[in-house]
């Protein structure tokens, strides 16, 4: 599945833990525009649409909308989550719509605490905390 655009103003081009994330086998997560002056209500449209045109089971759960620095929109997302074995860091920027996308990530990610954490100082600088962090996966070792 290609993703053709991202974010506005992402340095990246596009990196997928912004736009769309798998959650189990065929289960993907995307965003949804909060806001009327969300500036990427376009960009989440053609991002879903994609997915479920690739027969993906698709979610969804509301962006953080409009997050400015001055006069620049920031690429915010409350996908760029860190998933652990008992919780889900998710990036909060704003207080309008972090809370119903926590709410609704809990339904996606049962038996795993959401926990919102402020994120816009590591995105000013570039990327929140998928960017930032490794996944590592526990694997048993058999003696």
């Amino acid at each position: 599945v290609w993703l053709d655009r991202g974010l506005i103003n992402d340095h990246t081009d596009g990196h997928v833990d912004n736009l769309a994330r798998f959650i189990a086998p065929g289960h993907v997560v995307c965003q949804r525009p909060s806001g009327n002056d969300d500036p990427n209500t376009e960009v989440y449209a053609t991002i879903e649409e994609t997915l479920r045109t690739a027969g993906l089971n698709v979610s969804s759960i509301p962006s953080p909308g409009r997050i400015e620095n001055g006069d620049n929109i920031l690429p915010a997302s409350h996908l760029n989550f860190l998933v652990t074995n008992n919780a889900v860091l998710m990036p909060r920027f704003e207080l309008e719509y972090f809370q119903q996308a926590a709410d609704e990530l809990s339904d996606l990610f049962s038996g795993r605490n959401i926990i919102p954490l402020p994120a816009r100082a590591i995105l000013e600088g570039g990327g929140t905390f998928h960017c930032m962090t490794r996944d590592i996966p526990h694997l048993e070792t058999k003696l």
